[in-house]
């Protein structure tokens, strides 16, 4: 509704049903994930407003399956990925890393299962610790006020604030 040019990387656009997505990157692992960042980045002021993406690899090949083995390698390969990240972000980008639950791959069965799942964010001023949140909503309620929507109506409150 404001204009915002959406990209949805890996699984985003079949969990949304593309609703709001304008352009939908399907990748199969993590590394094709982080790929399909670095290229959107590389474009600068061509590429998308917002870039969501879904990294599966931690989800449907470790946690799911229970491989805590494969967990901690992706872990790192991420970790390493992230570290040459960081230095190309500037003011103008806001990053925002998350789970959308936990998958602990140490655990019986093959449900989620429900740890407290991370906020890594890079904003304007650089990265912040922004401590535990409830509800969940405070990521809505922050991307709504980066890109100046409406979000009074949402029970978080922006970490922009």
């Amino acid at each position: 509704q404001n204009g915002v040019a959406t990209v949805g990387g890996g699984k985003i656009s079949d969990l949304f049903a593309g609703s709001g997505i304008n352009a939908a990157r399907p990748t199969g692992s993590n590394a094709e994930g982080c790929e399909t960042i670095d290229r959107l980045l590389s474009t600068g002021r061509d590429g998308p407003d917002f870039l969501f993406a879904n990294l599966v690899d931690f989800d449907m090949l470790y946690g799911h399956r229970r491989d805590p083995i494969g967990y901690a390698q992706s872990l790192m390969e991420f970790d390493h990925w992230l570290e040459r990240l960081l230095p190309r972000l500037d003011d103008d980008l806001l990053v925002m890393i998350t789970a959308d639950h936990g998958n602990d791959p140490t655990w019986t069965g093959t449900d989620h299962t429900r740890e407290k799942v991370p906020l890594l964010m890079h904003a304007p001023g650089g990265p912040r610790l922004t401590g535990e949140h409830k509800p969940f909503s405070v990521i809505a309620a922050t991307l709504a006020d980066w890109f100046e929507v409406d979000y009074s109506g949402l029970a978080g409150r922006s970490l922009l604030e």
